[in-house]
């Protein structure tokens, strides 16, 4: 009776033990540039979307753009890992038509123009890797300004005649990039 009970409270302590451990997760906290993402149609009661964007917000906390996003280098559009697009259906940017499928998008910032970059890579960290080989499409937009500026690095789609538009905000500046169907 006692080896029993022995082996009891040791199978006992080990069950304890265990299941303590399996409760002690640690949790990451809260990223400084939170993933988000955006989609056409917004709404979320809407299954079938066209075109669908994962970015990470980075925030300005009183940082320059123009420091935290170089003209003439080639950017994330976000932070973190690179922005993932994916076109539910095919599609056009500017001339060249796009199959459906996932793709990087990748943006070469500049004071009165930006490119858009549609690229085959996938699960990319940044844009330190980046490969012009590997672009599916391009095409220059031009910059505005915004009104109002935004602390977050922010992306909202906007229904046209020929698609729909995918416009970049991030402080005052504003870039709209068309896709046609």
């Amino acid at each position: 009776m006692k080896k029993t009970s022995i082996i009891s409270i040791l199978t006992l302590a080990l069950v304890l033990l265990f299941s303590v451990n399996s409760n002690a997760q640690e949790f990451a906290k809260l990223d400084k540039s939170p993933m988000d993402a955006a989609a056409f149609p917004s709404s979320y009661k809407v299954a079938d979307k066209l075109i669908k964007i994962v970015y990470s917000r980075p925030q300005l906390n009183r940082r320059s753009l123009d420091k935290l996003v170089p003209n003439g280098e080639v950017w994330r559009t976000g932070a973190n890992e690179a922005a993932e697009l994916t076109l539910y259906v095919p599609m056009s940017l500017g001339k060249t038509k796009i199959p459906a499928g996932t793709y990087t998008f990748y943006v070469i910032p500049g004071d009165k123009e930006w490119t858009a970059i549609i690229s085959k890579d996938l699960n990319v960290w940044g844009s330190y890797f980046y490969n012009k080989e590997n672009d599916v499409a391009r095409l220059v937009v031009p910059v505005t300004e915004g009104k109002e500026s935004l602390e977050a690095f922010s992306i909202a789609f906007e229904e046209t005649k020929s698609g729909v538009q995918m416009h970049l905000g991030w402080g005052n500046t504003r870039v709209a990039v068309p896709f046609s169907r």
